[in-house]
Parts: C-alpha cells; sequence; structure tokens
C-alpha cells in the first residue's frame, strides 16, 4: 500500500514539475533581452538566421523600437543563406515603411534572400570576404521554382534594385542564369558579387573591416549604440519555424507519444512529444502563422480522438485525426513542406509501433486503462454452475409429477430436475446424471 502511495506521489510531483517548467518557458516568452543604457542614436540589428517568418516579427519589433527611441540609423549586421521568399518580401516591405535612414552590413554573406533584404535599404557595406548574391527561387525540392514564381521573384529583385536607385539588371542576373553580364559572370549562372565586384557595380558603398570602422566610416564613432537582442519568444519563433527544424520537431512529437502510449504513468516520452507539439504551436503562433483557429482546431481533434475510446464506429477518431493533421499543416508556412513533414513523422510513428510490438512484444499501457481485461474463466476458479457430482446415485421422492422437470426431494433437500420420462409425484427415483444445472433423475 505504501509503494502504491509513494507511486502515485511520484507521478504527481512529475506533472507538477512538467507545468513549472512550461509556465516559467511561458514566462520567459515575453521579457526581451536588451541592453541597457541611455538613448542611442544607433540601432544595429543582427541578422545571422534564416530568413523565416520568425525573423519577420523580430525585425518588425525591432524597427518599431528604433523609430519610438527616435534613431537616427538602423545598421543591419548581416550573415544569411537566405530563406523564405514571402518571409523575405515581408521584410522587404518593413525596411521600406520606416523614414530611418537604413545600411546593411554584410559581415559574409547574403544570400538568396538575405540580397533582396539588403537591396531594401539605403546604403550595403560589405567586408573583404562578403559575397551578395545567388538569389533564384528555389522550391523544397532544391530545384528551380516555376515560371510564375520565378517571374515573381525577377519582378521584386529589379523593382528592389530600382527604389534606392541602384542598376536592376545587375539584381535581375542575382535571380536567374540568362542574364548576359560577361564581364561579372558566364551565362547561365546566378551572380555573386563579391566585395570588389559590388563596389565596382555601385551596389556596395565600400569595404570595411568590423562594425567599428563601419560607424566611423558612417561618422558615429562614439555615438550610443545599441544592438537589439531577440526576446526568447522571438528566439523560439525563428528555431521553430526553421524549415529543417520543423520534421524534427514533429518526428520527436510523433516518437514521444507513441512510446508513451507503451510505458506505465505519464513518463519522459510522453513529456518530450507534449513538450515538442507545444514549442511547435507557440513558435508558429508567434511568428504569425498559427491563429487562434488553428489551436482551435488541434484542440477539438484532441477531444474527438478521446472521444473515440467511447463511442462505437471509428468516425470520431478519424474525424479527429484529420483535424490534428490539417491544424499541424495549416500552422505551417508551406503546406506542401508541411504535409511532407507530417508524413515523415507518422512514418516513423509507425515504425516505432512495429519496433514495440514485434521486437519488444509490448502492449499499450494506455488502453488498459479504457478496455476490461479481466475474465471469469475455469482457470482463475470461476464458474458458472456448480457440478453436483456427489450427488449422482443418491435416490428421494418426486415431490411434483416430472413431466419431464419437476421437484425431488433428496435428503430434505429440494432440487429442480428432469426427468427420463414422466414420473408421478411421490414416486421413489434416482439421479443418474449432474451436469451444472442440470440433474438428470429416473424413476428407481
Amino acid at each position: 500500500m505504501k509503494d502504491r502511495y509513494a507511486s502515485e506521489r511520484r507521478k504527481m510531483m512529475r506533472k507538477v514539475v512538467i507545468a513549472i517548467c512550461l509556465s516559467f518557458a511561458a514566462i520567459l516568452a515575453f521579457v526581451p533581452v536588451s541592453a541597457e543604457g541611455e538613448k542611442a542614436n544607433v540601432y544595429v540589428i543582427p541578422i545571422k538566421e534564416d530568413v523565416t517568418k520568425g525573423l519577420e516579427k523580430y525585425l518588425n519589433r525591432a524597427i518599431n523600437e528604433a523609430e519610438k527611441e527616435k534613431a537616427e540609423i538602423i545598421i543591419f549586421d548581416m550573415n544569411t543563406p537566405g530563406g523564405a521568399v514571402d518571409a523575405a518580401m515581408d521584410i522587404g516591405n518593413l525596411i521600406l515603411a520606416t523614414d530611418i535612414k537604413t545600411v546593411t552590413f554584410i559581415d559574409s554573406r547574403a544570400l538568396s534572400a538575405g540580397s533582396y533584404i539588403a537591396l531594401h535599404t539605403d546604403e550595403i557595406y560589405m567586408t573583404s570576404n562578403a559575397t551578395m548574391g545567388a538569389s533564384a527561387i528555389i522550391n523544397q525540392d532544391g530545384n528551380t521554382a516555376g515560371e510564375k514564381a520565378e517571374s515573381m521573384w525577377v519582378a521584386a529583385m529589379e523593382g528592389a534594385a530600382k527604389q534606392k536607385g541602384r542598376d536592376p539588371e545587375i539584381a535581375k542576373a542575382m535571380a536567374i542564369g540568362d542574364v548576359s553580364l560577361p564581364e561579372l559572370k558566364r551565362k547561365g549562372d546566378l551572380l555573386t558579387l563579391d566585395a570588389d565586384n559590388a563596389l565596382k557595380v555601385g551596389y556596395s558603398k565600400g569595404t570595411i573591416k568590423n562594425m567599428d570602422e563601419l560607424l566611423t566610416t558612417l561618422g558615429y564613432e562614439g555615438e550610443n549604440t545599441q544592438t537589439v537582442q531577440s526576446t526568447f519568444a522571438e528566439s523560439l519563433a525563428k528555431l521553430v519555424t526553421n524549415p529543417v527544424v520543423v520534421p524534427i520537431l514533429l518526428s520527436i512529437a510523433s516518437l514521444g507519444l507513441v512510446l508513451e502510449l507503451y510505458t506505465p504513468g505519464f513518463g519522459v516520452a510522453g513529456g518530450m512529444g507534449l513538450t515538442a507539439l507545444v514549442l511547435f504551436f507557440y513558435g508558429h503562433y508567434i511568428a504569425g502563422l498559427a491563429g487562434y483557429e488553428t489551436l482551435i482546431l488541434f484542440i477539438l481533434g484532441i477531444i474527438l480522438v478521446v472521444a473515440e475510446f467511447f463511442l462505437p464506429g471509428g468516425i470520431a477518431g478519424l474525424l479527429g485525426a484529420v483535424a490534428i493533421i490539417g491544424s499541424i499543416i495549416m500552422a505551417g508556412q508551406n503546406t506542401v513542406y508541411m504535409a511532407v513533414s507530417v508524413i515523415i513523422a507518422l512514418f516513423l510513428a509507425a515504425v516505432a509501433i512495429i519496433i514495440m510490438i514485434k521486437v519488444f512484444g509490448k502492449r499499450m499501457k494506455f488502453f488498459k486503462k479504457l478496455i476490461l481485461t479481466d475474465s471469469t474463466n475455469t482457470e482463475s476458479g470461476y464458474v458458472s454452475n456448480v457440478n453436483r457430482l456427489d450427488l449422482i446415485g443418491r435416490e428421494g421422492i418426486a415431490l411434483t409429477d416430472l413431466r419431464p422437470s419437476g421437484t425431488v426431494v433428496i435428503d430434505d433437500e429440494r432440487l429442480d430436475v428432469v426427468a427420463e420420462g414422466y414420473i408421478e409425484a411421490k414416486t421413489k427415483v434416482r439421479i443418474i446424471k449432474a451436469e451444472g444445472s442440470r440433474i438428470v433423475v429416473r424413476e428407481v
């Protein structure tokens, strides 16, 4: 008894710890991390990761903060391989909407969507080893996107260059390979500008060593500089919306929840699965990809799946599974990519189930609480009727006419019996067979 109570206490403590951790994470999500100091003239905003919707939310807050503090200049400290085109377009619009002077400092690379963002700033500076360009629009398979998408992207690159007085043909050559610029690239290749060529064609204002030299060049040496750091929520959103992280997160969720079905109580596997799902939806919600309708659809799916355990037919479970999968796909940035990620997660979950059953011989512990597994079989000592074998051969008197059933008295015990034929009352009888409740008599 004590062991059972101790086990229950451990389970309860584990749940409390998980709840506290999730609550603490939620609180931290809204705490911005930034340096304290006097009012800054220069705002430095790092762009050091893939371009995602999460990055867009971070830049939106950072630019608004710079405008609120009446900063004189915003410097985007850039080193990115590119990323999502739609996110890059939204970021470009954010930059164009501000009245503050904007500068891109390409510390290493500004490729693909990164070069598109850089083109929207007033000035571009590069280190000697920096590059920008190679901006063809790529689909999820790693191939060049279709004609419509490519045409849209080329026009967007040209438009970004024109708005800031740069040669649009250079931007076009970054997006498609059939632009002829023999002095810069071979025909058929995408244009990637190094520091010297970017300075030569007027895309870069100068080649500098580091941020300090850039501030000196811009005339802000010694001015108060504020570097805008990501909040916990923004960092999480940037991580969770990364195309590489999404399938990993969904796979952890599916594997964790499947393994939890085969373990008693609520353990580490289930905690990991739930945490992965919470991170997925929370990160996509912060990034603006998942709204309340997505969360409601997911919760509705969970309710339907649970209801399936108590309802016949399988319809509730099917609708619940569709709702859960649909909510996950809706929360993503790209429908096709999210569908592929879900398929990967489901495949890994199916493999885990097969391994647990076939290799380890495990059974789902969860369903034991919902399905009655006890049986009243003979092996367990249960019988439907007692066999009165001790009555065989004993004699008594028929209390009623046996037609063929009736009542007899044997040693003052009244018994319901069946006769082999008609027997009148008060006739002497002998029991010849006893099978459960069926007792057969014969006239003596």
